[in-house]
């Protein structure tokens, strides 16, 4: 089994680039499958179960997609025409106030050649951009992931139940129960981390876009979408957004008013995550801990790339659950029940401590310093 594991994790990272878009349309059918589901438990066949969740749901993305990228692109497209007011505030309000207060050198920050730098770093994206989006390579490529993404998730839709069924028989039937009951652990944990953090990500999103909006920020879309992406990071999709959030605020108007407004939008926001939609979404007993999420996304990102950075939640929730299983285990075992004896080197030994200082008294001879 280790060896089988083993290999496995070689074979995913060798071919972590063609296996994008199989695992993003491995991810849409196991989201996907319980519609699918519900739908036969209400008499459907298979088949037409699977066809109707897959119309409806890419005619749902398609939708998004026709409102979000011309939305994206106007929130874009202000960023880049008030980039220069942004660039002025930072060098006559931000950066002399933060040598002042932190009493740096001047020279410390050199706005100028950070602006060049940046302006380079823009320029030679557009550069690659624009090459890829010549290259009839890479446009072949990028074709190629959006047509084979949605074959594989319907046929992948159409066959979950045959799959899972076909794995369990194929397992050994010494060890069938255990995995079995870990698996519908695992399913537990990522239907209700994956699926709950998706709509979390979602809600988050829109509250931040619309309240930012509607207090007056001319990019409150684009740093509510920003925000609400970063969301499954814990904290992080908060402080991007929030700083984000006041530095606009700053730059559009100036005044404590809506500086007070954007504090308030966050605060709320934060509130309503960790008290309505993270408990009643993701659920708190079986969510990961924040440290955990971020190390998985990081080292998903490492080892694989962005395929890496896809699957490190739902491969920390499984990892989540044998972890606890092992811990179970442990437990369980004669290492962690079984009492020792008690060690004779320490056993006549007395530790006191006076006036800071450690000595050790140990029965039948004299105070040991």
């Amino acid at each position: 089994m280790l060896a089988i594991i083993v290999a496995i994790g070689l074979l995913v990272w060798l071919l972590a680039p063609v296996l994008m878009p199989f695992a993003v349309a491995a991810m849409l059918a196991y989201l996907s499958d319980p519609l699918a589901d519900r739908l036969e438990r209400l008499g459907l066949g298979r088949a037409l179960a699977v066809s109707i969740v897959f119309v409806l749901l890419i005619l749902v993305i398609a939708a998004a997609l026709l409102l979000l990228i011309p939305l994206i692109a106007r929130q874009v497209e202000n960023l880049v025409q008030n980039f220069p007011f942004y660039v002025e505030w930072a060098r006559a309000k931000a950066v002399p106030w933060l040598q002042a207060k932190l009493h740096l050198d001047p020279k410390a920050f050199d706005t100028d050649r950070l602006v060049d730098q940046i302006k380079q770093h823009i320029g030679s994206i557009g550069t690659v951009l624009g090459k890829l989006s010549r290259s009839g390579l890479g446009v072949v490529a990028w074709l190629t992931n959006v047509v084979l993404i949605p074959v594989v998730w319907f046929y992948l839709l159409r066959d979950w139940d045959r799959l899972v069924a076909w794995i369990d028989r194929m397992l050994p039937r010494s060890v069938e129960p255990t995995v079995a009951h870990l698996a519908r652990e695992s399913d537990m944990v990522l239907g209700a981390f994956v699926r709950g953090q998706l709509l979390v990500m979602l809600a988050l999103a829109i509250y931040y876009g619309v309240a930012l909006t509607l207090i007056g920020i001319s990019v409150g879309p684009l740093i509510g979408m920003v925000a609400g992406l970063l969301s499954f990071v814990p904290y992080l999709g908060f402080i991007t957004g929030f700083a984000a959030a006041i530095i606009a605020s700053l730059v559009q108007h100036g005044d404590w008013t809506h500086l007070m407004m954007v504090v308030g939008v966050f605060i709320i926001g934060q509130l309503l995550e960790g008290y309505v939609l993270v408990p009643r979404l993701v659920g708190e007993k079986i969510g990961l801990h924040p440290v955990a999420v971020i190390f998985a996304v990081l080292a998903g990102g490492y080892l694989f790339g962005f395929l890496g950075v896809l699957l490190a939640l739902p491969a920390a929730s499984v990892i989540l659950v044998l972890l606890r299983y092992l811990a179970q285990r442990y437990r369980q075992s004669d290492l962690y029940t079984e009492k020792g004896e008690p060690d004779s080197v320490f056993v006549d030994e007395d530790v006191t401590v006076n006036d800071g200082e450690a000595s050790v008294h140990v029965a039948g001879h004299n105070d040991k310093p």
